[in-house]
C-alpha cells in the first residue's frame, strides 16, 4: 500500500463519503431515492470516521474502485486496508455543495469537503471535490467509483 501521503484514503472518506445535501431532481421517485441515498451515505461516513470495516464494506460493490488526487487506483480491498488502518484517523466531517443526478440505475454524487485529522501521528487537513457513483442493483444502491481532485487552497 502506497501510504507516502494520507489524501489516497482520505479522499474517499467524504465519498462517501459525502453527507448528501442536495437533489436537482424534481420528480418524487428520485427524491424518495436522493433522500434514501443520503442516509446510506451519511452511515458510510460515520462508519468510516469509527472503522466500522463491516459497515464499510457493505456501502461498496465488489468492482469498487477509487482514483485519488494523484491518479493512483485502489480496489476495495485497499481501500478497506487504507481507511481502517490504526496510523488514519479521520475527524468527523460535513462535505459541501453537494449535488445528486440520476441517470437510471445510476446515480452520480458529487460535493466538496474539508477533512482533517493525523496520519501516523501527524495532523493533516485536505479541502477536495469529489465525484462518487452509485449503482442500483436489485433494488440496493452501491458505491463503484469514488473519484477525488484536491482543491488547493
Amino acid at each position: 500500500m502506497n501510504m507516502h501521503a494520507p489524501g489516497k484514503f482520505l479522499a474517499v472518506a467524504f465519498v462517501f463519503t459525502a453527507s448528501l445535501g442536495g437533489c436537482t431532481t424534481t420528480s418524487m421517485p428520485a427524491q424518495d431515492a436522493a433522500v434514501r441515498l443520503r442516509q446510506q451515505a451519511d452511515a458510510w461516513d460515520r462508519a468510516i470516521v469509527r472503522k466500522d470495516v463491516m459497515a464499510i464494506a457493505q456501502n461498496m460493490a465488489e468492482s469498487f474502485r477509487q482514483i485519488d488526487s494523484q491518479g493512483n487506483l485502489s480496489n476495495k480491498a485497499e481501500f478497506l486496508t487504507g481507511i481502517t488502518s490504526d496510523k488514519l484517523v479521520i475527524q468527523p466531517y460535513e462535505p459541501e455543495d453537494v449535488e445528486i443526478r440520476f441517470y437510471g440505475n445510476l446515480a452520480l454524487v458529487t460535493g466538496t469537503t474539508h477533512l482533517h485529522g493525523t496520519y501516523d501521528g501527524k495532523p493533516f487537513k485536505t479541502h477536495y471535490r469529489y465525484t462518487d457513483t452509485y449503482v442500483n442493483e436489485s433494488g440496493a444502491w452501491q458505491v463503484v467509483n469514488v473519484q477525488t481532485t484536491e482543491i488547493r487552497e
